[in-house]
């Protein structure tokens, strides 16, 4: 251990004895550790709330999908077995989607209406199933929908609702129109599903939109979700891609994740102002040590320490401190985000409120998803920082002047 870090570790030392200049470091170190605990935790919760937005809308999309130009695959079959056949598929299921309009007895409006194999779809999908997981078909003439839908349509369990597409019938000119009864009605957890999707057999939506045995597309689930992109560009090669075509999940929904990243990204950018704050605080700090060490800097030059040796131990305790805030703001931040779920519920049971109620929010919790990269960008940032901030500081030693400090004392 060098002379200038001992010396250094002594002055902080001697600093707890100061009264204003102990609670200036104590208000800066807090400053530091409050600033990385928040930064941490909020990062934290925002990488478990889009992990749980991405997982809710993979449900309602699935991974990826194929389909052809005139969104219509007659030799679906054939195609579903040579995609089932591929490694990174996991698994496939048929699906026959148009836009319809829906009518009850008290409102109407415009849907996706989708027909699937249930025995199909839930091997590529959780939709269906996370609010039921005893669902084995949907009957023909039911339909399942969201509960947004469902409120906005006025409609329970067991009601009838009118489908009604502009595909004509092959008999006359009018629109086809079936009226199919609610069997089920989901909780995709988010809007735009909620809202908007109709689901029902695969027959049916068939017969619908008078397809015959043709369906719309495939969609797929892959065995990495990260590589989709890549998994569905293969798929495409190995059928024909002047004929067929897909698409993934960071396609389909470039712009919703992309605002999400965006998102996540603004708020880190405010939260570490609160860093530069703390940091800045150290500066203050640290400047006003170097003041109260005068006498201490011209006895040290006087026994035979350079500038540079000095220059070194007022860095070294700026380094310090900023280090302990960071440790203790990352240790701190580390077990909040672990425990925020049970520390929120407890502050909910405290308080007598809900921060995100059931009836408003779709997620009413605080998931929590710890990022290793998210840790050591905020520690090393920090840590770089902090050295910067001990910098201007201990070069102000250089401006001491011995001897008029000396003939004071």
């Amino acid at each position: 251990m060098s002379i200038e870090f001992q010396i250094a570790t002594r002055f902080i030392k001697s600093n707890r004895n100061k009264g204003f200049i102990s609670i200036i470091s104590g208000i800066s170190t807090f400053g530091l550790i409050l600033a990385i605990m928040s930064l941490i935790t909020v990062l934290s919760v925002m990488n478990g709330f889009h992990d749980e937005l991405r997982n809710r809308v993979l449900a309602a999309i699935s991974h990826g999908y194929i389909t052809s130009y005139d969104d219509r695959i007659d030799n679906w079959q054939e195609i579903k077995n040579k995609i089932d056949a591929e490694p990174n598929i996991m698994a496939s299921s048929a699906y026959v989607e148009d836009y319809a309009l829906v009518s009850s007895r008290h409102n109407s409006t415009g849907i996706n209406l989708r027909g699937v194999d249930l025995t199909q779809e839930i091997k590529i999908s959780e939709l269906l199933t996370m609010n039921d997981s005893s669902l084995e078909s949907i009957p023909k003439g039911g339909i399942f929908i969201g509960k947004g839908l469902s409120n906005q349509l006025g409609v329970e369990l067991g009601d009838t609702l009118n489908i009604i597409t502009s595909k004509q019938l092959e008999k006359d000119k009018s629109p086809n129109q079936v009226n199919l009864k609610v069997l089920h009605i989901f909780n995709a957890g988010v809007n735009e599903f909620d809202t908007r999707l109709g689901i029902v057999n695969l027959t049916t939506a068939q017969d619908i939109f008078s397809f015959g045995s043709s369906v719309s597309g495939i969609r797929v689930r892959v065995d990495d979700i990260y590589q989709s992109r890549n998994i569905i560009d293969k798929l495409i090669s190995s059928l024909d891609p002047e004929k067929y075509y897909g698409m993934d999940w960071t396609r389909q929904k470039a712009n919703f994740f992309a605002a999400l990243n965006l998102e996540k990204r603004l708020i880190a950018i405010i939260l570490s102002l609160i860093i530069g704050v703390a940091v800045f605080n150290i500066i203050s700090m640290m400047v006003m040590v170097v003041t109260d060490k005068t006498s201490e800097i011209a006895i040290l030059r006087t026994m035979g320490l350079g500038e540079s040796n000095i220059v070194k131990i007022f860095f070294y305790q700026g380094l310090i401190i900023g280090s302990m805030g960071i440790v203790i703001g990352v240790i701190l931040g580390l077990l909040l985000a672990v425990n925020i779920e049970s520390i929120v519920a407890g502050l909910e049971s405290l308080l007598g409120f809900k921060f995100f109620p059931e009836d408003i929010f779709y997620i009413n919790r605080f998931p929590s998803n710890i990022l290793l990269s998210d840790v050591l960008y905020i520690a090393l940032g920090s840590l770089v920082l902090v050295c910067i901030s001990a910098i201007y500081p201990a070069k102000q030693t250089k401006k001491v002047d011995i001897a008029k400090v000396l003939s004071y004392e």
